[in-house]
């Protein structure tokens, strides 16, 4: 308990007094992220629902795919990207190991499977009068799709969620492709990581401590937003 209150104390400190490396590692945390998220969403959002309204041969192995990947080890993805980063790997001319890009490759490797496989069962647990409807009054099938996709906002923010905080937490990846290089490279999680195995705990804690804020004020600006535009939707419905 006494390491837990140090901790905090020592979270305030570090906020307050500005520290030069936590909140270099903190927007680093953030802007690779972000990224990977932008990323997984324009990629995850359209294949999830393209993979809702079609049927072919192999759709079932293509969703056992998925769903397993939803839960691949964050090793393994560091893994492949190194691999095909490195100088003998296919990649290797393009001189991005070591570098945010990797860990933004890294973690999109992540996030992806989940936004895809969130949307797509967030698209079939509506309603099918929903796609009938939009059918009835003439709208294509991409339109009919973008419908059920708002219909499923819940859905939808569920895996943003899922897939923000897979993300931003991940640490073995980050390790791997950024190679934790201080003031490039190093996120919150790779700087916990690193003061923990230094025995800094209090500091370690503190890094948690301000990771999970983090997480808590993006977490909650993403429910709050969805309430808006399920108010704003309900509103739209009553005209």
């Amino acid at each position: 308990m006494n390491t837990f209150w140090q901790g905090l104390i020592e979270a305030v400190r570090l906020i307050l007094h500005g520290d030069v490396a936590t909140f270099q590692a903190l927007f680093l945390s953030l802007k690779v992220t972000l990224y990977a998220l932008l990323v997984s969403s324009l990629l995850g959002f359209p294949f999830g629902i393209w993979l809702a309204f079609s049927k072919f041969r192999m759709k079932r192995l293509v969703m056992n795919l998925i769903f397993t990947f939803m839960g691949f080890p964050p090793v393994v993805a560091g893994l492949l990207v190194y691999l095909l980063l490195s100088r003998s790997g296919p990649l290797g001319y393009m001189q991005l190991l070591f570098t945010p890009t990797a860990m933004i490759c890294a973690q999109v490797i992540l996030a992806l499977p989940v936004i895809t496989g969130l949307t797509y069962l967030g698209i079939q647990a509506v309603n099918p009068s929903v796609w009938e409807l939009a059918y009835t009054l003439g709208a294509t099938r991409w339109q009919a799709g973008w419908m059920l996709f708002r219909e499923s906002r819940h859905a939808i923010l569920g895996a943003l969620i899922t897939a923000f905080g897979a993300a931003i937490s991940e640490v073995g990846a980050a390790m791997l492709v950024g190679g934790n290089i201080e003031g490039f490279t190093r996120s919150l999680t790779t700087s916990l990581m690193l003061e923990t195995r230094q025995g800094n705990f209090a500091r370690a804690l503190a890094l948690g401590l301000i990771l999970l804020f983090v997480s808590f004020v993006v977490n909650t600006f993403l429910v709050l937003y969805n309430q808006t535009q399920g108010i704003k939707h309900h509103a739209r419905s009553l005209d």
